[in-house]
């Protein structure tokens, strides 16, 4: 038999829509996050009006649906005005001064960047974005590497709302004083999914993704028990979608429960594949651990040689074990900022 002999043929395919499997995939409902979405509107809806918005900061653990609500707003928004600019921005990817302003560049169409230094762009942007207003969100905000291109913004745009979208509350800690005192900011908490709403939520993705009745009721179940385990939604949708892998490689219309056990087995590639993502800071601390697993926070600190304070580095290792690329014992950060001792290893 060759090798790509016994797959199922794609008009006998259990995928029906499998773009509602994409993490970034935008569903016409975000179950469970309606408030949520209702106080970002609120925060925007100033602008409307030619008057400042109030500025944001979302927080919650990875796959709870922050960014995905947000990009749900600002499609609404859309849809309602064009007199309101749209600004989004990936801290993860343009995570210095200059790229940032490269990136709102491309967004408001100005495409004479060549030449132009960090303050020219700053005012070319700020020129541009005054005819109307804006709403400015920055993603994975904790990855931003310099916080005084958020003053200069602040300083030159006229009417805006700015939203910091953030795995750790106390990541506004970490900005300059000079920058928080231009940066009143009201705060969002989206908590972890229930495990009724994580059912829920996968259930719509399933039901839109797949044929009807090809996912049997025991697969379907011990992915949804692993997600809430998890308590990321992500990981959900990568087990369905793998599950449904599964089944049509071994040409089954059916997606069984060794499917899903099957696609379970997928998730440390998932995780290993997080770690080309990771920056520079990251991976040095990711090789720290490695090197010296089993250590507290303040004994790993101690064989740190990088340049990131003790919190900075704090935070980082709380990212790490949020994204499931190292494990803890004990609780990593509380509110407030009160820290217990816990020991890092590499996750399995």
């Amino acid at each position: 038999m060759g090798l790509f002999e016994g797959m199922l043929k794609d008009d006998e395919s259990v995928f029906l829509n499998p773009e509602h499997l994409d993490f970034d995939y935008q569903p016409k409902q975000i179950k469970h996050r309606e408030e949520h979405q209702q106080v970002i509107a609120t925060c925007i809806k100033p602008l409307l009006n030619r008057r400042n918005g109030s500025n944001l900061l979302v927080y919650g653990q990875p796959g709870v649906g922050k960014t995905v609500s947000i990009k749900h707003v600002i499609q609404e928004l859309k849809q309602t005005t064009d007199k309101v600019r749209l600004i989004y921005i990936n801290c993860w990817k343009k995570e210095t001064a200059y790229r940032v302003c490269l990136g709102i560049c491309e967004q408001i169409g100005y495409s004479w960047t060549q030449d132009k230094n960090t303050e020219e762009l700053i005012k070319k942007i700020s020129e541009i974005l005054n005819k109307d207003s804006a709403v400015i969100v920055f993603d994975e905000f904790d990855k931003l590497e310099d916080h005084n291109v958020v003053y200069n913004l602040i300083e030159s745009i006229y009417r805006k709302t700015f939203i910091l979208i953030s795995n750790d509350r106390e990541v506004i800690q970490d900005i300059d004083s000079r920058v928080r005192s231009r940066l009143p900011l009201k705060e969002l908490e989206f908590a972890k999914y229930t495990a009724g709403q994580t059912r829920d939520i996968l259930e719509q993705r399933k039901n839109y993704a797949f044929v009807k009745g090809v996912f049997s009721e025991g697969a379907f179940n011990t992915i949804v028990d692993t997600t809430i385990k998890t308590g990321d939604i992500r990981f959900g949708l990568h087990l369905l979608r793998e599950a449904g892998n599964c089944a049509e490689c071994r040409a089954s219309r059916i997606i069984e429960e060794k499917d899903a056990r099957e696609a379970l087995r997928s998730i440390n590639s998932f995780i290993i594949n997080k770690e080309t993502q990771l920056k520079d800071s990251e991976k040095e601390i990711l090789k720290l651990i490695k090197d010296h697993p089993g250590n507290s926070t303040r004994d790993l600190f101690e064989f740190y040689t990088g340049d990131k304070s003790y919190r900075t580095f704090q935070r980082i290792l709380y990212d790490l074990v949020e994204a499931r690329i190292i494990s803890s014992e004990g609780k990593i950060l509380e509110h407030g900022g009160k820290t217990n001792t816990y020991f890092f290893g590499i996750k399995q």
